[in-house]
């Protein structure tokens, strides 16, 4: 299996447990590993035949600025189940960061992997 790949796409939401987080929106940062064929769209040279990283990051700024999590573990399930079910992966790794979130930490968050059912 291929992998098609995002890595650090920073987009801004409401998330977070406490009243200032309820507040004041944050960034987020998402690292992305989608797995894929990527042999029809390498012979044919058509978008139309691969998995279209533009189109995902569109979609997922789109539902992270729209959205409200308490916590970021609720974030990255709705995040796979839109990468899984919207674009037919079969496969994905995620790391969800919410850097600073902890003083003296760079980041923190969650990663997951999930299939298709």
């Amino acid at each position: 299996m291929d992998i098609v790949y995002i890595r650090e796409l920073e987009i801004e939401t409401i998330i977070g447990i406490y009243d200032w987080e309820r507040e004041q929106k944050q960034t987020v940062s998402l690292d992305l590993e989608m797995g894929t064929d990527i042999a029809l769209a390498a012979s044919s040279e058509d978008i139309e035949n691969t998995l279209d990283y533009k189109a995902v990051a569109k979609r997922l700024i789109e539902f992270v600025k729209g959205s409200e999590f308490f916590l970021v573990e609720t974030m990255a399930e709705k995040i796979a189940q839109i990468v899984l079910l919207e674009f037919s992966v079969p496969w994905l790794k995620l790391r969800l960061g919410k850097p600073g979130a902890v003083t003296g930490s760079k980041d923190v968050g969650v990663i997951i992997e999930r299939t298709a059912k």
